[in-house]
């Protein structure tokens, strides 16, 4: 049952942000939120946790006092913390039934994809929303189906060096990005109904996983 489950959300962005409050939402009844970021006006245009009210707080706090306001009886732990390999024994180290990764850096997505991986935990993994404007261009597929997406090629790229070729869902655009002339610091840029979908896909494809994985089909008679 999903009230008995418990899955991780890492990463509380445009992406996590939505795959948080839609498992909520569906009944899970164990939510372990991970992010170590501040809200920012930044994050306006993309993520749950930002509003102008909110701006400085901690996103778990946001965010998960958005989900008890959904669930009051929810259990959940909070780490506004990033996820490394320094982290990762107290985030992971405890039953879980499903990891949700929506991190950015890719060191520490290849690294709690290992650890998933390794202790036999499912996990589905978000690629790059970013200079994307088409949702209906997402779509889920092992890493090794993956195209297009800049992001989904670098994790390849690395998994093959730890011989990691295949058996990791991810959620990618089939999307070109679009090229900015933007000049700052970044090229990088989201509207808010991409980074959402994803968001919401990533919450889909495991929310089903697990209720396949505890509803067996009946016999035949």
């Amino acid at each position: 049952m999903l009230r008995d489950s418990c899955m991780v959300v890492i990463g509380l962005g445009g992406v996590g942000s939505y795959a948080a409050e839609a498992i909520a939402r569906s009944g899970v009844g164990r939510i372990i939120l991970c992010d170590p970021d501040r809200v920012e006006a930044s994050n306006i245009n993309r993520q749950l946790a930002a509003l102008n009210s909110t701006l400085g707080e901690l996103k778990t706090e946001v965010i998960g006092a958005r989900l008890r306001d959904i669930n009051p009886l929810l259990q959940l732990s909070k780490y506004p913390n990033r996820y490394c390999e320094e982290s990762s024994t107290e985030i992971l180290g405890q039953e879980i039934h499903f990891v949700l990764d929506a991190i950015d850096t890719l060191p520490d997505k290849i690294h709690l994809i290992k650890t998933c991986l390794y202790r036999k935990i499912p996990v589905i993994s978000s690629m790059g929303t970013a200079n994307r404007l088409d949702p209906l261009l997402l779509t889920i597929a092992d890493i090794k189906d993956s195209s297009i997406c800049p992001v989904a090629r670098k994790l390849r790229r690395e998994l093959r060096r730890e011989n990691i070729l295949q058996g990791v869902p991810v959620v990618y655009s089939r999307e070109t990005p679009v090229k900015t002339t933007y000049s700052g610091e970044t090229r990088l840029g989201s509207i808010s109904f991409v980074p959402a979908a994803a968001g919401l896909l990533l919450a889909s494809y495991a929310v089903k996983q697990l209720i396949k994985n505890t509803n067996p089909p009946c016999p035949h008679p």
